[in-house]
């Protein structure tokens, strides 16, 4: 099936691919994405590994009876902010899984 060196081979390559991949995650936590709603009334800053960084709202947005409005607002813009977090995680990630689908996900590391 595969000789001695055949097997060295896959394995320098495999330790090179786990290389790359803990580097490219680490590399998440510095790269941001803003999650918006109500056309930008209310965003949420976060990185890629979902660390909230900054919530903003509009100065319209805050009147005691809009509450529940704020709140959906709230809710809408961090669950934006963490599709595209997973969005740019996958690409990041997609890139150097390439011609194995679905491993990024899988990887114990």
């Amino acid at each position: 099936m595969f000789n001695k060196g055949q097997l060295a081979g896959l394995m320098k390559q495999a330790q090179a691919m786990q290389d790359n991949l803990k580097k490219a995650q680490d590399e998440l936590a510095f790269i941001d994405v803003t999650g918006e709603s109500g056309s930008g009334l209310v965003k949420v800053t976060m990185t890629c590994k979902h660390q909230v960084k900054r919530i903003t709202i509009d100065p319209s947005l805050v009147v005691v009876d809009e509450k529940d409005m704020l709140e959906d607002l709230i809710a809408a813009a961090m669950n934006d902010a963490v599709r595209k977090a997973e969005e740019t995680s996958n690409e990041k990630l997609g890139k150097i899984t390439a011609g194995m689908p679905g491993m990024a996900g899988k990887l114990p590391f």
